[in-house]
């Protein structure tokens, strides 16, 4: 049997997430990467490989999207920051989303469209003509959204005779976070109180909109049908000045923050996630140490623990590259992680 050819991949941003997938996409034989887009004027020009320690490949960073939708390729992973972080909303990253896909090329995003069905049948409709004008599929993933607050708790599902209710906890580390962007202005680690709750209105929207999509995934995939999807969020305070890779927090400013989205039916939530984020997880004793949780209540119970993930933007580029093959060959149109096989390390395996 011939080899089949290799995928020819366009990476979309190179910042935290996008730099390791690009790594991943130069370094596995099975991708041809096909074009960069950034956004740092800095970046543009440098060759693709050598912008991530690797040997170069022939392929220069451009910022030019025009030029990268002329670019011929089966997929774009898709990974700059939520149009809504800079004040923009869901439907910027829609209207790029949809010329991606009428242009004949697969999406993979980072930025949410985990299960677009929660924004109405007018989203829907204008994914799905782009898909079916180019031919295409696009497909949410991540690390959480994406894989930890849906994909394993259905998994667990499968085990249940009877099911109450499900609950997620991520806590994670910051200590070692590169952006500043991210983990200073958007998250608002280091802010004063009176900074903090204006500063996150962005994240705050982008948190709701993430995980109302991860939530109704999962109650969807059950067939259950959810009332609303409710947020609650709450801060700490520092008492001692620490630095951190993205910078400096100092004592009487925000050090960590708690999310909670609950899918509510009558009242009563059905499925809960919660996310902790610390700034140095050494520093910060109040809530869950850093890792996941899973727990299954009904009959049996179940309870998953993990304790670390010690390079968790790895894991969402990982989760993205590896599903490259499975969007590439799916039928035309929005698919979620219901529609595919699951993605595996496969193509990652490194034998000495």
């Amino acid at each position: 049997m011939p080899a089949q050819p290799p995928l020819r991949v366009i990476q979309w941003a190179t910042g935290a997430v996008g730099s390791y997938a690009l790594r991943s996409v130069i370094t596995r034989p099975e991708f041809e990467l096909s074009g960069v887009l950034v956004y740092d004027p800095d970046k543009v020009g440098l060759d693709a490989g050598a912008l991530v320690g690797l040997p170069e490949v022939g392929v220069a960073c451009v910022d030019d999207v025009d030029r990268i939708l002329a670019t011929e390729a089966d997929c774009v992973l898709h990974m700059p920051l939520p149009a809504a972080y800079f004040g923009g909303d869901y439907a910027a990253d829609l209207q790029t989303v949809c010329a991606l896909l009428a242009s004949g090329k697969n999406v993979i995003t980072t930025t949410g469209f985990i299960y677009p069905q929660v924004y109405g049948p007018g989203v829907v409709e204008r994914l799905e003509a782009a898909c079916r004008e180019g031919g295409t599929s696009v497909y949410g993933t991540g690390i959480n959204p994406g894989f930890m607050s849906d994909l394993l708790p259905l998994t667990l599902t499968g085990l249940s005779t009877r099911l109450d209710q499900i609950y997620v906890r991520e806590s994670s580390d910051f200590l070692g976070h590169p952006s500043r962007q991210i983990v200073m202005d958007l998250i608002g680690f280091g802010r004063a109180p009176k900074d903090y709750a204006v500063a996150i209105r962005p994240f705050r929207s982008v948190q709701r909109a993430l995980f109302s999509e991860s939530v109704q995934l999962v109650a969807s995939a059950l067939e259950v049908r959810l009332d609303e999807v409710e947020e609650t969020d709450e801060y700490e305070l520092t008492t001692e000045e620490f630095e951190i890779t993205a910078g400096v927090i100092r004592p009487g400013t925000v050090c960590a923050s708690r999310w909670i989205f609950s899918g509510l039916i009558k009242g009563r939530p059905f499925m809960t996630v919660e996310c902790v984020y610390k700034a140095d997880a050494a520093k910060v004793r109040r809530w869950p140490k850093p890792g996941f949780a899973i727990h299954i209540e009904g009959r049996p119970q179940m309870m998953i623990t993990i304790d670390e993930v010690s390079h968790g933007l790895a894991g969402a580029a990982a989760h993205a590259v590896n599903s490259i093959a499975s969007v590439c060959a799916a039928p035309s149109g929005i698919r979620t992680l219901l529609d595919l096989p699951l993605a595996t390390g496969r193509g990652a395996i490194r034998l000495a």
